[in-house]
């Protein structure tokens, strides 16, 4: 009697990693040729789970080494509190549970979300990832996404026209570990909407559609340079994670050797323990040049794979990029072209990065940089500070905006000279740089105005160092005026609007005698007087506070 796995074939659809440009991840889809399976799959638990199970079993036929996504009603998560099936079936295919990601579905009414918490913690503690999936079309609460958790968020693609949503879904990623893919991607205008959205990963028909066999190659439209800008912090790691190829820490030389020559694009192989843990690194050129030379098969070949390895490089999955290149400059140079082993916080493989990746992205990012710095201070210009005036606004932090400029610079130019106005201007900078403690960002936007952007607990220590320094260019007395405005969440929409409760800020301070710094708040009417003379009226926007 046939069964109606009979009617059951797969698809495979890549993730793409848009920093790198490669697969990865594959999501396994099920495609009935008849009945509607997957309806039934929605109401069945058991069903929906043996489901996973044959598509772990579809994607070993394949014999695809990259990690797996594999679909799962939430429903069935909750009810089942975990998927044994799904676990078998991993554990059958010779595959580790921390190269499967559950990608788990909508819908989520009536699902209690106690019970799919509980099992989620089941997932994790046994090494799985967890993917949300159809976030923006279907009907997950903010609340339990925020309580799931998830290793990654899946953005429907309609959700890019609401750039706000995608904002806010950005933010919570950040805050929670998660990364941010966007799905059903068809056009490369979409894809330059996802780049912008700050989105890590995508998969559409636009890199490759679902298909029978793994795609090996996929289409990633270039990315342009000016959007490869980075804080200088630099960009994660996650950004550049790729596959690992990863092999028992027990297997064989002849066992690398074997997976070496069946995938050319493999740069190296992890070995790890039982737990997932790296014990050993293999390069491939220096594997295969030694199993290659005389007599090395025979010597080698059903020796341990450990002996022709070197230590793993590691660096914990919440490292920046500048992060991973001082592991590799600590090593030695025979080892620059290795890849670089990214662990979770339990110490497990998630995959490799390659130096190549971070090399291209963050010259890239430098040159961009390097071509919006002020020539004169070496700083960056107002775009670098709005920028990030924005991202605070979208992270929903409190920020303190300043301005600070030479009284008077003309009359320095016009008496002292040009050269001692550069001078003075060039102290000023890097005064300010040698202030500017933890997540303060310095800009010169020209002339002698200069913007910072600080958290507020920041502000009295760089006003203190700036207004209390003894200024002075060709023998002339020099003072500086500041003007702060402190937004607090919601009371600006974006830069601008920070930058218009500023302006009459500056106008108070420069109205003061001698070194001035005025304080408002965005929203609220005043000013309050820190230093300074009230040498003219107070502003009409309001009173002048005590």
């Amino acid at each position: 009697m046939p069964s109606w796995t009979d009617a059951l074939r797969f698809a495979f659809q890549p993730v793409v990693n848009l920093t790198t440009g490669g697969v990865a991840a594959l999501e396994i889809l099920a495609r009935p040729e008849s009945g509607d399976v997957l309806a039934q799959a929605r109401r069945d638990p058991e069903l929906d789970g043996s489901l996973a199970a044959l598509a772990i079993g579809a994607a070993a036929r394949r014999e695809t080494l990259l990690p797996l996504h594999v679909n799962v009603f939430a429903a069935t998560l909750a009810d089942l509190g975990d998927l044994a099936a799904l676990r078998d079936a991993v554990h059958k295919a010779g595959r580790l549970p921390w190269e499967v990601t559950v990608d788990i579905v909508p819908p989520y009414t009536h699902v209690p979300h106690r019970a799919l918490l509980e099992a989620v913690a089941v997932l994790r503690a046994e090494g799985f990832g967890v993917s949300a999936d159809g976030v923006g079309d279907g009907d997950i609460p903010l609340r339990l996404l925020s309580d799931m958790e998830p290793d990654l968020v899946k953005l429907d693609v309609s959700l890019l026209t609401r750039s706000a949503a995608v904002r806010a879904m950005r933010t919570l990623c950040e805050q929670i570990g998660a990364l941010l893919s966007v799905e059903g991607v068809e056009t490369e205008l979409q894809c330059a909407a996802v780049r912008a959205a700050g989105a890590h990963l995508a998969q559409g028909d636009l890199f490759a559609p679902p298909s029978r066999l793994p795609a090996a190659d996929v289409y990633v439209p270039t990315l342009p340079a000016a959007a490869t800008a980075t804080p200088r912090t630099g960009p994660s790691v996650r950004q550049f994670v790729r596959p690992a190829a990863l092999l028992p820490a027990t297997a064989s030389a002849g066992q690398v050797r074997a997976l070496l020559n069946g995938s050319p694009d493999v740069s190296g192989v992890v070995l790890v323990d039982r737990a997932g843990i790296p014990v050993r690194s293999v390069h491939r050129s220096r594997f295969l040049l030694s199993m290659s030379g005389r007599y090395g098969h025979a010597l080698y070949a059903d020796r341990p794979a450990a002996k022709l390895g070197d230590p793993p490089r590691t660096v914990g999955i919440d490292a920046t990029a500048w992060e991973v290149l001082d592991v590799v400059a600590d090593g030695g140079r025979d080892r620059t072209s290795d890849d670089v082993t990214v662990v979770d916080r339990a110490g497990r493989c998630v995959g490799v990065v390659r130096l190549a990746d971070l090399v291209r992205t963050l010259s890239e990012s430098r040159v961009e940089e390097a071509a919006g710095l002020n020539p004169l201070t070496r700083l960056p210009g107002s775009d670098a500070i709005t920028g990030e005036v924005d991202r605070r606004i979208a992270d929903g932090r409190m920020f303190a905006l300043s301005w600070l400029d030479v009284d008077h610079f003309k009359q320095v130019n016009d008496g002292a000279g040009f050269a001692a106005g550069d001078e003075l201007i060039r102290a000023v900078g890097r005064a300010l740089q040698g202030a500017a403690s933890g997540s303060t960002r310095v800009g010169h936007i020209g002339g002698d105005d200069f913007l910072v952007l600080a958290d507020p607990d920041g502000l009295d220590p760089l006003a203190v160092s700036m207004l209390d320094t003894p200024w002075s260019a060709g023998g002339r007395v020099v003072t500086l005026s500041l003007a702060t405005v402190l937004c607090a969440p919601g009371s600006v929409a974006d830069h601008r609007q920070a930058a218009a409760w500023l302006a009459p800020l500056k106008q108070a301070a420069k109205a003061l005698s001698g070194a001035s710094w005025v304080l408002g708040r965005a929203g609220l009417p005043g000013h309050e007087v820190r230093r300074g003379s009230a040498a003219a009226p107070a502003q009409a926007g309001g009173p002048v506070w005590a």
